[in-house]
């Protein structure tokens, strides 16, 4: 018995000592980067494809695919693929009621909130936690600790994904306020944001109050062309190049940049911080392609992201002290590249297309003649019934509002290119699966294996050395993290377990 007691004690004794020193099984991208010695990240440049989920990237496979070879060409993200992250919120909508610890169907809110502050909070939430206090961003904590702060997107630049990088607000949808906080909200008697570029002037001008104004009052320079961003050099700078979204990629016009020549223009401008620089690009309207089950839409948004990635990755590999990271918030529409029991998917399909279909759309509600329209943006014949279908929803929503209208002509279309495709779609909102994660840099393997989407802003908090452990931010230092405590922890819990399920004696086994 004497000797069963001593085993008893000894299996809790270990367990205790493996709670101890943290045997959380933390993986190794969460070790301390500062007990390893690593060098402190100078720069990141996150880089977030709203709503590419798994499916976007291989639909953008096929659809860069050269066709002349037999095997499949890697797209320019897939060498960097380090890993995959979740993407659930904590709370569906914050109304006082029961809520939903998990609510396993993110927004972007919520999911740009997690990734700006290691914090989840509830779908809608602009950088604010359940309580609706303000939660400290990674771009705030990088202009704290003296480096220049950017953010790029081919949205609205208020919209949600950027919003909760450099702004706080209780919902998305507080456009104006929102708009205002990028110019209310300051760090350390500086504004938080040094580079603000993408659409949403409508927000920016308004009747109660010009933005534009008051930050060329305090020294921005303020940019609406393509043309002018190019020619631009100054360190802070207000582009807003489009009256809410830009155009989609393949509808663009020569007066609205591309997503690679806002983050070139961004960098070019961040790298002259002596102290460094954080750099947040969205390439927005993936997203927004999948609510509107826009397969061509979609891939060239995968296009002027992957671009704008390529872009990132060079910067980064000529600097080396810049890490990337490129992942997305959560996936879109339910894309599957197959459907109705077929075994092929045709990308050649999508490539026909000169315009996306609610460009073409567009035009028709405008006027155009839907036949001619049709056939000179799509590089294939229609069928006699596929322009019939067209006619037919343009029949039947052109007594409605102009906006209706459009919306009917522009399904008729997509039809045309997902039954041709065979390209399926699950629903107009978001999915709650995992996405991917690429990443490129010092510290890039921190990023690597099955994350959390908070780990982002956990990581780079440390990475870059900015973290407040008097203020309580999310990396206080824990046995939980330290290598040292998941070392010991870990081989006092292989000792433990080893003793404990050793065999027993017939002594013990009858006690």
């Amino acid at each position: 018995m004497k000797k069963q007691n001593r085993t008893k004690k000894w299996v809790i004794a270990s367990a205790l000592a493996a709670l101890a020193y943290g045997t959380s099984m933390t993986p190794t991208y969460n070790v301390s980067a500062e007990a390893n010695k690593e060098p402190e990240v100078k720069n990141v440049i996150f880089m977030i494809g709203d709503g590419m989920g798994p499916a976007y990237q291989t639909a953008y496979r096929y659809f860069k695919d050269d066709p002349d070879t037999q095997q499949m060409e890697d797209t320019f993200f897939d060498p960097y693929l380090t890993g995959m992250q979740t993407t659930y919120s904590a709370d569906a909508y914050f109304d006082g009621g029961e809520e939903d610890e998990k609510e396993n169907i993110p927004d972007s809110a919520a999911t740009a909130t997690a990734m700006s502050s290691g914090v989840k909070t509830y779908n809608g939430a602009i950088a604010v936690d359940l309580e609706k206090h303000d939660t400290k961003t990674v771009l705030e904590a990088a202009k704290q600790h003296g480096k220049a702060t950017g953010l790029v997107a081919t949205s609205q630049i208020n919209h949600a994904t950027p919003a909760a990088f450099g702004t706080h607000d209780e919902s998305r949808n507080n456009y104006d306020q929102i708009a205002d906080d990028y110019f209310d909200n300051f760090v350390n008697g500086e504004h938080a944001v040094d580079v603000l570029l993408g659409g949403g002037t409508d927000f920016f001008i308004r009747d109660d109050r010009d933005l534009t104004k008051e930050f060329k009052k305090d020294g921005y320079s303020y940019i609406d062309t393509r043309k002018k961003l190019l020619q631009n050099n100054d360190e802070q700078v207000l582009g807003l190049f489009a009256p809410v979204g830009l155009d989609k990629a393949i509808d663009r016009t020569e007066d609205q940049p591309s997503l690679a020549e806002m983050t070139m223009s961004a960098l070019n401008r961040l790298k002259n911080d002596e102290d460094g620089f954080f750099l947040m690009v969205e390439g927005s309207q993936i997203d927004w392609a999948g609510h509107d089950n826009d397969i061509v839409a979609a891939m060239s948004e995968m296009e002027d992201f992957e671009q704008a990635f390529a872009k990132a990755i060079d910067f980064a590999e000529q600097d080396g002290e810049t890490l990337v990271v490129a992942t997305a918030d959560h996936s879109t529409g339910g894309l599957s590249v197959g459907r109705d029991g077929k075994y092929q998917w045709h990308p050649e399909v999508l490539q026909a297309a000169e315009k996306t279909p609610d460009y073409m759309a567009e035009q028709i509600a405008g006027g155009a003649e839907i036949e001619t329209t049709l056939a000179e943006n799509i590089q294939f014949d229609l069928t006699d019934d596929e322009v019939e279908a067209v006619r037919a929803a343009y029949e039947e929503a052109k007594g409605q509002e102009e906006e209706d209208l459009i919306l009917a002509v522009d399904a008729a279309i997509e039809n045309i290119f997902d039954m041709r495709s065979g390209t399926g779609w699950t629903t107009e909102g978001h999915t709650g699966v995992d996405v991917p994660v690429y990443a490129f840099g010092p510290g890039a393997e921190y990023f690597s294996g099955h994350i959390d989407n908070t780990d982002n802003a956990d990581n780079i908090f440390r990475l870059m050395g900015i973290e407040d452990k008097e203020t309580g931010d999310q990396l206080a230092d824990t046995a939980s993290n330290h290598p040292t405590g998941i070392l010991i922890g870990s081989m006092l819990s292989i000792l433990g377990a080893m003793l404990f399920i050793r065999k027993k004696t017939p002594e013990e086994r009858n006690s």
